[in-house]
């Protein structure tokens, strides 16, 4: 499916390498936390914890104390780091911690820091808001293989681009991001003075600004098909977090910090309704319906004014194909009564509730 409507730093500096430790004081010394992390990433993960009841065929792995063994021959209540009966094996990360590194994967390191420390949320929650976002707007929750997505879906808004479906612009969006999204590749990429034109060329892409509008020269296959180009390029991935961040997130943000809320829950459907239907501005947008919403302190009861505001309003204005918009706001909301507010622990729940069919 397509995105469905619109609208309206983070640094692009690489993290520094790890120090490289002398080989005789590895061991002694251990690492630092940074080379602990990567370390971790490249251990396998651990198998189901050792239990003195179960018995163990020769060749089953179970672990125990952070290390996989391999039985030897049939055992039972013979612990792994005792006797003959087991092999240890390499070193593995326990199922919480491979968990996280699964969430983390999805995101630049540099984007992780940036969003923890401007949003106080973490890779895990991020990776599930995603995909709460993802599904209404390309009916699917991986998200990650729409950094290169290109579409013109006639909506009036000119293209259609990447994971947050930034638009170049037209007469229903007269306040384009596109243009935002491109001075912030060329500057991702290392431009000294960055620019739409020095972004443009950068993507191997012909355009240029008609007032607010970005007026793309190229045919579609030729625009798009340089767009999905960027699919893995690493500064494409940086600006179009650091658009998104400077045009949704960041007034998201603001907003639930004002209401003193700060849950992973409130402020990503703060966000999907600010890319869906407009940051500020009209009645429609994120500040309008936060407006209408009432005034509660208590999140649980705001949350449920402001889902049922939205409800109104989501399959109107070409913000959403009915019924997909009462949908979208229905998987906030049912987390929201199921008490899934951090969105950590939640794969389980944010699969659930993405289960609806698009129209």
């Amino acid at each position: 499916m397509k995105y469905a409507a619109k609208r309206l730093s983070f640094p692009s500096a690489i993290l520094a390498g790890l120090a490289l430790l002398a080989a005789g004081c590895a061991a002694a010394q251990g690492s630092t936390a940074g080379g602990a992390e990567k370390q971790a990433s490249r251990q396998p993960d651990c198998a189901a914890a050792w239990s003195p009841a179960t018995p163990y065929m020769a060749g089953s792995v179970a672990s125990r104390g952070g290390v996989n063994y391999t039985a030897a021959f049939w055992t039972q209540g013979n612990a792994p780091e005792q006797g003959q009966a087991w092999q240890a094996g390499k070193r593995c990360r326990p199922a919480a911690q491979a968990k996280a590194a699964d969430h983390d994967a999805n995101f630049p390191p540099n984007t992780l820091k940036f969003l923890k420390a401007n949003t106080g949320l973490d890779g895990e929650q991020w990776d599930n808001i995603m995909k709460l976002v993802n599904k209404p707007e390309q009916d699917s929750l991986e998200w990650t293989k729409f950094y290169g997505y290109c579409e013109d879906i006639k909506d009036k808004r000119g293209y259609t681009i990447g994971i947050f479906g930034a638009t170049t612009g037209g007469s229903n969006d007269e306040g384009p991001d596109g243009p935002t999204l491109f001075k912030e590749f060329d500057a991702s990429s290392g431009a000294s003075n960055p620019s739409i034109a020095g972004g443009l060329a950068r993507a191997g892409v012909h355009g240029s600004m008609q007032g607010k509008i970005l007026k793309i020269s190229d045919s579609a296959k030729v625009f798009c098909d340089k767009i999905g180009g960027l699919q893995n390029n690493p500064a494409w991935r940086d600006a179009m977090w650091n658009t998104f961040y400077k045009v949704y997130i960041q007034y998201s943000v603001q907003q639930a910090r004002q209401r003193g809320f700060s849950s992973a829950l409130t402020i990503g459907s703060f966000v999907d309704t600010a890319l869906n239907q407009g940051a500020a501005g009209d009645s429609g947008t994120l500040q309008g319906l936060l407006s209408r919403s009432g005034n509660s302190s208590d999140e649980k009861t705001f949350m449920t004014a402001f889902y049922a505001q939205r409800s109104k309003i989501v399959d109107t204005n070409h913000y959403n194909q009915p019924p997909n918009g009462k949908n979208r706001v229905k998987q906030w909301s049912t987390l929201l009564n199921q008490g899934e507010t951090d969105l950590k622990n939640a794969d389980a729940a944010v699969q659930k509730v993405t289960d609806w069919e698009m129209k």
